[in-house]
């Protein structure tokens, strides 16, 4: 290999490197929740609590909610379980699927579920719940929840509106 396509090669490298730096440092700590009222949840199946959880989870930090359509490619893309206990805190988080790439999305994720805390409580008689949402994260901190998700813009409408 020639010094020059060694060259090349390290501006790619660099250039990519450098391309990802900012994205990593948007999850190096995770946003302070927003203070709002949480009421008990009235949800009589797990499928209306996940719901309420993720409603709480907007709430908890509307400045980083992704509004409208998300992007065609997504930064990360995490699916986790939520451990809840029948007073709304969180006992435990664990990632079901991981990024494929974006590891440093993992502990973001972790911290804002915690930070959250208390999510609205499941009730005595619904007891302990665990929720499982895939988050779906934008290089620039926002995300949509699964479960709230409006959808996604295909390749065509998304170069459009750019």
């Amino acid at each position: 290999m020639t010094t020059a396509a060694i060259q090349a090669r390290r501006a790619v490298l660099a250039a990519l490197c450098a391309a990802t730096v900012p994205a990593c440092a948007q999850f190096a700590s995770a946003p302070s929740p927003q203070p709002h009222a949480t009421a008990p949840s009235r949800a009589d199946s797990p499928q209306q609590y996940r719901r309420d959880a993720a409603e709480h989870l907007y709430a908890s930090y509307p400045l980083n909610v992704h509004k409208g359509k998300l992007p065609p490619l997504m930064y990360a893309v995490a699916m986790t379980e939520t451990d809840i206990d029948a007073d709304g805190r969180v006992t435990a988080v664990r990632f079901v699927r991981e990024p494929a790439a974006a590891k440093e999305v993992m502990p973001w994720i972790s911290a804002m579920i915690q930070r959250a805390a208390p999510f609205p409580p499941p009730g005595p008689q619904a007891g302990a719940q665990t929720v499982t949402e895939v988050w779906l994260v934008n290089r620039n901190g926002h995300f949509q929840l699964h479960t709230l998700s409006e959808g996604q813009a295909d390749s065509s409408s998304h170069a459009l509106a750019n």
